[in-house]
């Protein structure tokens, strides 16, 4: 199973939003982190098929994806950031709707349903009509309809917004389940997310993949670069305006500052281990 892009380019006009991407996915679960506007939504996109690159190819096991069409769309699913439904269909109507337009039989579609409406725990609610939902509803079920055809290559474009944390922990455990024999690439600014799911992290910066690798191999890179802070408010406040500060605490009367910096920022700061949030701010910090 894999999956491979060639130098990928496409812009809007005269902004180049990706720039010679090349990357080979394998099974496994990828985060792409990214800041808005860093082109991760036209990349998923193109990926599934729904837009073209300027340039470039993407194929799917040696054969490019414009070339096998509905073959492709088969074994592919896809969470858009704000997938579209009916607000009349019931959850069950939906989800038969989505597997008869990927091609399923009458009996495994049925099957289906049943089986995702109680993976993602909207079982007792599957003939309520979807506009009385919740945002967390609606986003689980956005999830149910993505793996409908038990997709070989699944590409989830934030779905963890508008989950609380416990649902959160459920789609975790949900994703590590089902992801031992499927490409699964993830974009989500819940960076705690990525670093609990994904067995590699893609940096998508300026239109190109700045870099990547799994979480411990990416935070080498800050590595003796982090450091923690106690400090009074106006010396805190000074340190936001000349340092990239990744957290800030009030314990005590003193304000505690995390910091990532090349050099010690001040003093009395003490040094201690990165996490995926420090290593992403280095990364976006201008943004």
């Amino acid at each position: 199973m894999e999956l491979k892009l060639e130098g990928i380019q496409k812009s809007y006009g005269s902004v180049k939003v990706l720039d010679s991407i090349s990357y080979t996915f394998t099974a496994g679960v990828y985060g792409l982190l990214g800041a808005n506007g860093s082109g991760k939504t036209t990349l998923f996109r193109i990926i599934c098929g729904l837009m073209k690159p300027d340039y470039g190819r993407v194929s799917y096991n040696g054969k490019e994806i414009v070339n096998q069409a509905e073959a492709y769309r088969t074994i592919l699913g896809f969470l858009p950031q704000e997938f579209a439904y009916y607000p009349d269909f019931t959850a069950k109507k939906f989800l038969l709707y989505i597997a008869a337009l990927k091609g399923l039989s009458s009996s495994l579609a049925n099957q289906r349903c049943q089986e995702l409406l109680q993976l993602v725990g909207l079982e007792n609610i599957g003939n309520k009509k979807i506009k009385k939902f919740s945002g967390g509803m609606k986003q689980r079920l956005g999830i149910a309809q993505a793996l409908i055809n038990d997709p070989q290559i699944l590409i989830l474009d934030e779905p963890t917004v508008g989950l609380d944390p416990k649902e959160r922990v459920k789609f975790r455990k949900l994703l590590s389940s089902i992801s031992k024999d499927k490409i699964v690439i993830l974009s989500t600014h819940i960076v705690s997310d990525v670093e609990a799911l994904a067995d590699d992290i893609l940096i998508l910066k300026e239109g190109c993949i700045q870099n990547s690798g799994s979480s411990q191999e990416l935070l080498l890179e800050i590595n003796h670069q982090v450091w923690e802070c106690r400090v009074t408010e106006s010396q805190a406040k000074q340190l936001e305006i000349n340092y990239v500060v990744s957290n800030r605490r009030h314990e005590n009367g003193q304000e505690i500052l995390r910091i990532v910096s090349l050099v010690k920022p001040i003093r009395d700061a003490e040094e201690v281990a990165p996490n995926l949030e420090d290593l992403y701010l280095y990364y976006f910090r201008e943004e």
